[in-house]
């Protein structure tokens, strides 16, 4: 099984972790690429011209890339590192994971509110229950995902969720089973790696499985 729960398919290419120098499937791990003067940028997209360095969807992994400048050895030759790397990395994924719940929401394809979840989860039209990284614990614990990995996320906070809703603060969302869905889950996955607290899975802490 990959990072997100998902049997690896020929389609699914891998890529080596420039800081632990394991190979995962690429979706597992973050691009980054140097622009024309000299400065790694995270290229989350994976669509940057030249060549990509890689390096796993984890804190840890991070750091050691950064601490010890990994990426001039990769990129054989010296360049240079923003301020804040991991940060970029942090809100480039919170806008991406809000943006595609933005969009399944526009399509219907995604709820709020704890009665609207709870109806999602009892038909089985869930296949994503996330929840507010500061809810109460009490209140969260009233809902159960639908199982398996990947299908539970605790790695956005109540502001952060109710952008995509349009609302200042969100607790509980569900989202359908779809294309957006499995992008969410991608990008959601790598953030709970990324953060300090990156939440949890339906399977434990997602940031310990690459």
């Amino acid at each position: 099984m990959t990072r997100g729960g998902r049997d690896k398919t020929r389609d699914d290419p891998e890529r080596r972790c420039i800081a632990t120098g394991e190979t995962h499937p690429k979706r597992g791990l973050i691009r980054f690429a140097v622009s024309p003067d000299g400065v790694v940028v995270p290229d989350l997209l994976g669509k940057l011209p030249g060549r990509g360095m890689w390096v796993s969807a984890d804190r840890a992994a991070l750091e050691t890339a950064v601490k010890k400048n990994l990426f001039s050895r990769s990129a054989k030759r010296q360049v240079t590192l923003p301020g804040d790397l991991i940060g970029e990395v942090e809100t480039g994924l919170v806008r991406r994971t809000v943006e595609l719940l933005s969009m399944a929401r526009k399509a219907g394809q995604a709820v709020t509110g704890f009665e609207k979840v709870k109806d999602w989860l009892a038909k089985g039209e869930a296949a994503i229950l996330l929840q507010a990284s500061d809810g109460s614990d009490r209140g969260k614990s009233k809902l159960r995902p639908p199982g398996g990995k990947g299908s539970f996320f605790g790695v956005l906070s109540a502001s952060e969720l109710g952008l995509a809703f349009g609302r200042e603060h969100v607790i509980h969302a569900a989202l359908a089973a779809g294309g957006l869905a499995d992008r969410f889950r991608e990008d959601a996955v790598r953030l709970s790696g990324v953060r300090e607290d990156g939440g949890g899975a339906a399977t434990g802490k997602v940031k310990k499985t690459i």
